[in-house]
């Protein structure tokens, strides 16, 4: 088609995919756009998020290709391969805000300052700016780009969170979600989260869901497991689904790393969380949180994770754990104000913003009518 613009969506990691895929219902309508997809080929590759691509239906290009052309527009939302690039960048965070809780990143290689995501070295190549828009979730992540990255600060834009957005609006499905996931109304459903690392949920207290399961008075407590897309990367579906066999066998619902988790957590009665986004968007979609671990050492003074495991509940492993919600719902209402404001500073207003830049980037009239924000598909728990 005459005057067509291509864009091209990078997926290095199945999380920066699951953000990307929010973006892309903004303009794959549009005529005049022509979306394609690639995943990055490098030294660190990630076990299966070229079938994770495949599967959702778009025209994939392979990496050498992607990097010979020049694009009218680059949609990403990780660090990495930035530079590898030609077009105009939309960089967006692959998770709750921008600034990231996780003390050191585990590509520093001994680095002594702690890493916040707006930092210089990763937004700039040899001088030049990386980003031609910089998407940031809050008013104070603009606020500390300014001293980590001031020359970074003319491309960025407060835009809010799309996948918070959505998981808002998806809030009246709650109880569709919960029939998805065979949950009754008078059922309790407790979800268990947990990111990616040593410090995890699920690296600390690997039986915690069988503990659930064993302490149920009845079959009226239903017990989720939502694991970092990551933790099925570097492990194999094979081997996760083998660490949590027993508790499968015993009702375990374990939601699959590429969509689900929302839709879980807004059906949830409880969840138990670590210092992984999702726990941040729980408590901010007022949901009782408690938080399984305490990590100190790793966790970023001031950051999100740090604010919420301050007001957060803690889970005390020592004890009944299911008497515990009761802490966790005494604490949501305030939780919940705290959360909010670090995960977004645009509440609904997220898919109007990035609409908007990805059209001036592309040098094209943005189409009439709002953008809009469309509620989580259903969640459909792996079979045991």
């Amino acid at each position: 088609m005459t005057g067509c613009r291509t864009v091209l969506v990078v997926v290095p990691t199945m999380t920066a995919g699951t953000r990307l895929f929010d973006l892309v219902p903004l303009l794959e309508a549009d005529h005049r756009v022509q979306l394609v997809f690639t995943v990055p080929r490098s030294t660190e590759s990630w076990h299966g998020v070229d079938e994770y691509v495949s599967a959702q239906g778009g025209l994939v290009v392979p990496w050498h290709q992607a990097t010979r052309h020049t694009w009218d527009l680059v949609l990403c939302a990780s660090h990495r391969h930035l530079a590898d690039l030609y077009g105009r960048i939309l960089l967006v965070s692959h998770g709750a805000g921008t600034l990231k809780s996780v003390q050191y990143s585990r590509k520093a290689n001994g680095a002594t300052q702690p890493t916040t995501g707006l930092d210089r070295e990763l937004l700039t190549f040899r001088g030049r700016v990386l980003p031609a828009a910089l998407a940031l979730a809050t008013e104070a992540e603009l606020d500390a780009l300014r001293t980590l990255c001031p020359e970074a600060v003319p491309q960025a834009f407060v835009a809010g969170d799309i996948c918070w957005d959505r998981m808002r609006s998806s809030l009246p499905m709650r109880p569709l979600y919960r029939r998805a996931l065979g949950i009754d109304h008078d059922d309790l459903l407790v979800t268990v989260s947990s990111t990616w690392s040593a410090d995890s949920a699920f690296g600390k207290l690997p039986g915690l869901c069988q503990r659930l399961l064993d302490e149920r008075p009845s079959r009226r407590v239903r017990v989720a497991a939502v694991l970092h897309p990551n933790v099925w990367a570097v492990h194999g579906s094979r081997q996760v689904r083998g660490w949590l066999s027993e508790s499968l066998r015993h009702g375990l619902l374990l939601i699959p790393p590429d969509e689900g988790w929302r839709a879980t957590v807004v059906a949830s009665d409880w969840v138990i969380g670590d210092h992984g986004s999702t726990t941040l968007y729980a408590a901010s979609a007022g949901c009782p949180v408690s938080v399984a671990t305490r990590s100190p050492d790793t966790i970023r003074p001031g950051s999100p994770a740090d604010v919420l495991r301050q007001h957060a509940p803690g889970l005390n492993p020592g004890l009944p754990l299911l008497p515990q919600a009761a802490a966790a719902e005494a604490r949501q209402p305030s939780l919940r104000r705290t959360v909010t404001e670090l995960v977004t500073s645009r509440p609904g207003g997220a898919s109007e913003a990035l609409r908007s830049r990805m059209y001036r980037l592309l040098d094209l009239p943005e189409p009439g009518g709002r953008a809009a924000v469309t509620a989580v598909p259903d969640p459909a728990p792996i079979a045991a």
